[in-house]
Order: C-alpha cells, then sequence, then structure tokens
C-alpha cells in the first residue's frame, strides 16, 4: 500500500483530499501540512511514497518545495489552473488535479500510479497534451499560429460552475449558482448564502474563485466571495473601511478588504 503525504495551505483542502484518499482503501496516510515549512520538515526525517502537493501556496509554492527537497518522491500536483499542467510535467509530477478534485478522477490518479514501472512520462506527457489540446480546440481561437497546448499560452479557465451540491449527512441540496449571495469561510468550513439559508459546500474559497464565473463574483475578502448582482450599496464603515450591503431578505452587510476595493468598484462599473 502506498505511502501519501498531502500538502496545502487550505486546510479544508487538506481535510477533503485525505478523506478522499482514505475512502479509497489504496493508500496509508502518512500525514498531511498547511505550513509547506512544516511539510519539508516532515519528509526529510520520513519516507513517503507519493507526495499530493499544492502549486500554488502564499510562502512556498509547489515547485520551490520540490527543490528544496533531498528525497524525490511520486508527485501529484493538485491545482485550480490548468496553466500549471506543463510546468508540473517539467518537473516530472506523475499527474496532476484539477481542484476540486472529484473521486473518480481521484481513482485514475491512483491507477497510474500502482502501474508506475519508472518510465511513464512520456505517456503522461501524451495525455496532458491531449487534455491542454481539447480545452484550447474550445476556446474559440483559430488562429493556428500557435499549438493549443503551447505553454506560452494561458489555458482558458473551466466553464463557469451553474449548480453546487451541498451535502448534509444523507441529504443533498443543489443550489443555483445564480441565486447565491455570497460564499464565505468560517470555523475551517465554507458556506453559500442563498434564499437567507447558510449552506455548506464541500470546496474551498479558492476552488470556487478558480471555478465561478468571475464577471459575476468577486473576491473582497480572504474569507468572502460575493455576487455582485446582489450588492445594493458601498458604503464606510466604523473603523474606516468599506462595507457592502446586499439586496439579500436579511440586507446582509460584508466587509471589503481594502485592497480589494478598486477591484469590486470597476466590477461594479462604478
Amino acid at each position: 500500500m502506498l505511502r501519501v503525504y498531502v500538502v496545502d495551505d487550505e486546510p479544508l483542502a487538506v481535510k477533503r483530499l485525505t478523506r478522499l484518499l482514505e475512502a479509497t482503501g489504496r493508500v496509508e496516510i502518512a500525514g498531511s501540512a498547511t505550513d509547506p515549512e512544516a511539510a519539508l520538515a516532515f519528509l526529510k526525517t520520513n519516507s513517503v511514497d507519493v507526495l499530493f502537493l499544492d502549486i500554488q501556496m502564499p510562502a512556498v509554492t509547489g515547485f520551490e518545495l520540490l527543490e528544496r527537497l533531498d528525497a524525490e518522491p511520486l508527485v501529484v500536483f493538485t491545482t485550480a489552473y490548468d496553466r500549471y499542467a506543463i510546468e508540473a510535467f517539467s518537473v516530472n509530477s506523475i499527474d496532476y488535479l484539477l481542484k476540486p478534485i472529484e473521486p473518480d478522477r481521484l481513482e485514475r490518479t491512483l491507477d497510474k500510479l500502482e502501474k508506475w514501472t519508472g518510465s511513464p512520462i512520456r505517456a503522461i506527457a501524451r495525455e496532458i497534451a491531449a487534455h491542454l489540446r481539447e480545452v484550447g480546440d474550445t476556446s474559440g481561437d483559430r488562429s493556428g499560429d500557435r499549438s493549443p497546448y503551447d505553454a506560452r499560452r494561458p489555458v482558458p479557465r473551466p466553464v463557469p460552475l451553474i449548480r453546487l451540491a451541498s451535502r448534509v449527512g444523507e441529504r443533498t441540496t443543489v443550489l443555483d449558482v445564480a441565486r447565491i449571495t455570497h460564499f464565505f469561510s468560517k470555523d475551517k468550513l465554507t458556506f453559500a448564502a442563498a434564499h437567507g439559508r447558510e449552506h455548506i459546500v464541500d470546496q474551498t474559497l479558492a476552488d470556487l474563485e478558480a471555478r465561478l464565473d468571475p464577471r459575476r463574483f468577486v473576491r473582497i475578502h480572504r474569507g468572502i466571495i460575493v455576487n455582485v448582482a446582489f450588492v445594493q450599496e458601498l458604503f464606510p464603515g466604523v473603523d474606516g473601511g468599506v462595507l457592502v450591503r446586499l439586496k439579500d431578505e436579511p440586507k446582509t452587510e460584508l466587509s471589503v478588504a481594502r485592497d480589494r476595493v478598486r477591484h469590486l468598484k470597476e466590477r461594479l462599473g462604478i
């Protein structure tokens, strides 16, 4: 059974991926970390077979973490952005998983890991190239001047989310994303607010930000993403900051981080 270690700066992402891995019954969880430095300390004194590694971390990126490792475990990168795929391949990752990670996609990655014989890189290169070519072919660009999987060319964002599932116990509520007023994090959980109710969603704000329509949803705070269609007014807060009042029934007020005010106003056209 493969010993795996999970590194991601988002606690919810670590929790979700660890749960998915445990549910497969195919791996042994050697540990996890949200702090890259703590992960480095563990990996320098403990042997693991596979490292599930987030790419975008604020202090130390996944690529930088690998450069500081003495051992060379098999690497599966986790990311919300396709554009990292080719760079991930360049450092010999076995696979990459797009967030939010789906169980069937994870199973295919485990299949690949179990079949690894020491020289899978060319096959993986073909798989990644085919995926990026497929994405490129749907981008509407027919210039033909560059390969659709050219690393210099930005890869289109995933298709924006239309519906989102909120699972509590055995009950699943399907939410219409357009009717969600805002997302927020609290107590290491992510919530979607809609119709005056708060629904737990099994994704991090970073995952959601990558998948939501950027014309409609804006990150206004480290812990808040707002649907601009529901913004009723902006007004000064008592501490000199800016608050947003929504059009929802409770007239929700949300704090806007100072460095995000301009971006929000641009999206609102003011």
